[in-house]
């Protein structure tokens, strides 16, 4: 029996999985990372179980919103996910401002690009993602883990599967927390990222709703010991200590959304790929991705990236590995750790050395930060050469 895409139908409901099928791969975890790789998968015609528990109630509104570069875009388009024009945001310019008249510019057009990333609304792409798993058939999804050549674990930073299966995973963590939330503008955004780095800690404003939008998404990531006051102050103070950040760039702002935190860290298993063996006795493979793997800081929006890079290059791996090798084969996982270990080494250093530079108050750290931006901003090759790698060009 075929169906009118081409591919052999399969007999039982989605969501009610044949016990004595076998599966390639079993994902464990069904965020954006899980679900990508799920997709990328079943495209090269592996056979895989989706562990995706019962959705509970949205407690609120979801204020998340990812800055995806050129690289995420291409791979979610390819699998037809890409959230349409109001919740994908092309950003054309980006404005960083330091210490004193420090500051670096960024835009679309000096790089020959569309755009330099876009803001992509966390649950309009999840939407897109879950109706593209439905509908394709070489996905099962399922409730509780089931045997598999290869278990791929994208649960999270908080991944309870990584410690099962004995990973250290080492978290530094930072002494601040990021508090998001949205905000309606008195001026239209004109699709520009705009980002502060001041004492207290490092302001992000991420342009929504499109070119000529006058929404913006918060990242604000602050000290711990400030965190607690501006998580439950009034609207009106929240909003107003913001325009003052913010220089009044975008004019008075009014806050439209719940406000959400959570603690900032670096952090990277010590192993991402390896054997356990089953209940059964026998062994089964597993390999991490996304923030099961790694954590970095969030100021250069490169996290999901990360992950999503994750997806792409262990999807490749396994579609381009021998036909007698299996997806639990230890060389082809080993060849995935060593390229993306080898591609997030240079951003979590990047990021984490930033965090660090601004997180010091002294006068002279601020002069010397101040100098530095400006040195940046004129240094042409090397301010190019940072554009496209943030933009996954390179």
């Amino acid at each position: 029996m075929v169906n009118p895409r081409g591919t052999q139908a399969r007999l039982t409901p989605p969501t009610m999985p044949d016990m004595a099928q076998t599966f390639d791969v079993c994902i464990r975890g069904a965020g954006i990372v899980g679900r990508t790789l799920a997709l990328l998968l079943a495209r090269d015609r592996l056979r895989v179980a989706l562990v995706a528990p019962a959705e509970r109630n949205a407690q609120g509104r979801d204020v998340r919103a990812y800055a995806l570069n050129a690289s995420s875009k291409t791979v979610l388009e390819s699998l037809r996910c890409w959230p349409d024009d109001e919740h994908a945001t092309p950003v054309t310019g980006m404005q960083v401002f330091g210490d004193l008249d420090g500051q670096v510019q960024f835009d679309a057009a000096s790089q020959e690009v569309e755009a330099l990333a876009w803001i992509v609304d966390v649950p309009a792409l999840e939407q897109r993602l879950a109706e593209a798993v439905r509908y394709q058939p070489q996905v099962e999804i399922v409730k509780e883990p089931v045997p598999a050549a290869l278990t791929a674990i994208c649960e999270g930073r908080a991944s309870s599967t990584r410690a099962e299966f004995g990973v250290d995973f080492s978290v530094t963590p930072y002494s601040q927390s990021a508090i998001a939330t949205r905000l309606r503008c008195e001026l239209p955004h004109g699709g520009i990222a705009r980002q502060w780095f001041t004492p207290e800690g490092i302001l992000a404003l991420l342009p929504l709703a499109g070119p000529e939008g006058n929404e913006v998404a918060v990242v604000w990531s602050l000290q711990q010991s400030l965190v607690q006051e501006w998580l439950h102050s009034d609207e009106e103070t929240f909003a107003v200590r913001l325009q003052t950040i913010s220089q009044y760039a975008l004019g008075e702002l009014q806050e439209i959304a719940p406000r959400a935190a959570w603690p900032l860290q670096q952090a990277v298993a010590d192993r991402w790929c390896g054997t356990q063996m089953d209940a059964s006795r026998t062994p089964r493979s597993w390999v991490l991705a996304g923030d099961a793997a790694h954590n970095v800081h969030p100021l250069a929006g490169q996290g999901l990236n990360l992950g999503l890079a994750d997806a792409q290059t262990l999807a490749r791996v396994l579609q381009e590995r021998d036909y007698w090798r299996s997806t639990a084969d230890t060389k082809l996982l080993r060849q995935y750790e060593r390229e993306r270990k080898a591609a997030l080494a240079p951003m979590g250093l990047a990021m984490d050395g930033l965090q660090q530079l601004f997180a010091r108050p002294e006068v002279p750290m601020q002069m010397l930060r101040n100098w530095g931006m400006k040195g940046f901003e004129r240094s042409g090759p090397l301010k190019s050469w940072m554009a496209k790698q943030a933009m996954g060009l390179l």
